[in-house]
Formats: structure tokens, C-alpha cells, sequence
């Protein structure tokens, strides 16, 4: 074995990585000079404001978007590159929660999450049967198996959304607002879970969400996405203290600050036709 290639070196190669990355939608520019690692087993949180580019970060990885410049990199591998065969692979290495769960509204909550292991998987029926019973388990709703999703409430559903993401054992789970909707007992219980199957479960996870307090309570490091590049990027108590304007504003939920109240317009008098009159 290679001195690079020695368990103690494969390790440190972040599991995900974005190299000097600009990407956007047609000519619209989103995300510009990017860069952005995270190493295995760690929860990063993806905060800023709407429009920003955090979900943007999430289609990246998903490879749903390419970069204009830069190298998206996934446990060392840049998936540029990849064709069908390959992506699929790495594919099956990522889980997904989508906001508010998005379950297959005509199947039932077993299936839902049975759903991604026949699909990817060729395991006998009780094999599938076993393990769809185990994450769901996990997840607190062994019970709630037969249910379909308009019985389950929205606390519930979310949760089966995460047995179902985590149903192929991947190695990076993402989370796309995880917590919108939820009432604030379902919400402990959900960023509870995201940490504790992070932990028990060696994944590895980013979460894109505006709930900063139960986001900081479970993340280990936060980036905040502003204006198209990463601003901040620390632990949730370096950036509770930052004296960045843009961070401060944020964080404290401040109204006057670097992101103003009012778009920029016309003055009042022009714009009323007020000076013609005068």
C-alpha cells in the first residue's frame, strides 16, 4: 500500500469538497468562488438568507447541477467526470430529505421506505422486510408501519422521510429544511434524531435550514452563504460571536443591517410624481 493511500490518509480526504466553485441557472450567477470542505462523521449547517445558494450547494452534490468553473468532490472524486453507471454509484452513497418530507402520497409508510432498497437493491423480501422494520425503529415509528402518509402527522412524516433517506446506509445525508412546519416538539425530535443517527450511524451530514437555534444545538460547523460566496464558516459559537455586520444581522435576527428593509428605488418625491407637482 501506497503511503497516500493508507487508512490513516484516506481519512483525512474530506468526504465532501468544493474547489473554487461558481455555478448558477443560465447566465444567472448563484454561487461564485466557492470553496467549502467538510471531513466524515461532522454536521454542517448551511445558513443565509432566501435565494442564497444553499440549496444550490445541495444540487451540486447531487450532481443535478454542474459547476461553470471549479470541482465538486465527493470522497476525494470529482463528479464532473462521471457517467451514468458511476453517478449512480455515488448516488446510492448520499441520502435526501426533502423539505416536508415528500413521500410517495399512494404508498404506504413501510413502502415508502422499502422503496429505495428495491429499487437499488436485489435483497430478498425478508431482508428488505427486517431492515425497513429496523430504521423505522430508529426513527421512533416502527408502529406506524401500515399507516399511509395523509394519516401520519407532519412531525411523522418527516420522520419517516429520514428512515427512508437513511434506508441504503449512506454515507452523506442531506437535509433540505428539515425542521419547516415542524411544532417545536416535533422539531427537538427531529434535529435530535439527525444528530443522534449521525453519531450511532458514522454519517456524515448537511443540513440547509433558517431554525438556527435547534441547527446550532446539533451542528459542528456552520458556513453562512451570502452574496454568492461562503462569508463565515466556524463553529455555531464562533459565529454566535462574530463581529462580521452581515453574520451579526443574521444571526441576531436584526432588521437594520447590511440587508436592508427597503430594495433600492427611486426617490419618494420622483417616484409619487411628486416633483412635477411642486
Amino acid at each position: 500500500m501506497a503511503p497516500s493511500d493508507s487508512p490513516s490518509s484516506l481519512r483525512q480526504v474530506p468526504l465532501v469538497e468544493l474547489r473554487d466553485v461558481s455555478c448558477g441557472y443560465g447566465e444567472r450567477v448563484i454561487l461564485e468562488s466557492v470553496n467549502l470542505k467538510l471531513q466524515r462523521g461532522k454536521v454542517l449547517a448551511l445558513i443565509g438568507t432566501s435565494g442564497g445558494g444553499k440549496t444550490t450547494v445541495l444540487r451540486l452534490l447531487g450532481r443535478q447541477l454542474q459547476p461553470f468553473k471549479g470541482q465538486v468532490l465527493f470522497d476525494g472524486q470529482d463528479l464532473a467526470p462521471l457517467g451514468g453507471d458511476q453517478l449512480y454509484a455515488v448516488r446510492r452513497r448520499m441520502g435526501m430529505l426533502f423539505q416536508f418530507g415528500a413521500l410517495f402520497t399512494d404508498l404506504s409508510v413501510f413502502e415508502n421506505v422499502a422503496f429505495p432498497l428495491r429499487e437499488h437493491t436485489q435483497l430478498p423480501e425478508a431482508m428488505i422486510r427486517d431492515l425497513v422494520l429496523m430504521k423505522l425503529n430508529a426513527v421512533g415509528l416502527r408502529g406506524a408501519r401500515d399507516l399511509m402518509p395523509s394519516e401520519v402527522s407532519g412531525g411523522m412524516a418527516r420522520r419517516v422521510a429520514l428512515a427512508r433517506a437513511i434506508a441504503l446506509d449512506p454515507d452523506l445525508v442531506l437535509y433540505d429544511e428539515p425542521f419547516a412546519g415542524l411544532d417545536p416538539i416535533s422539531l427537538g425530535v427531529a434535529a435530535r434524531l439527525i444528530r443522534d443517527l449521525n453519531d450511532a450511524l458514522g454519517l456524515t451530514s448537511i443540513i440547509v435550514s433558517h431554525d438556527l437555534h435547534e441547527t446550532f444545538a446539533i451542528a459542528d460547523e456552520v458556513a453562512m452563504i451570502a452574496n454568492g460566496r461562503v462569508v463565515a464558516q466556524g463553529t455555531p459559537d464562533e459565529l454566535r460571536h462574530s463581529e462580521d455586520p452581515l453574520v451579526k444581522q443574521f444571526v441576531g435576527a436584526h432588521a437594520d443591517g447590511p440587508v436592508r428593509f427597503h430594495q433600492p428605488a427611486a426617490p419618494v418625491m420622483q417616484d409619487f410624481g411628486l416633483e412635477a407637482r411642486a
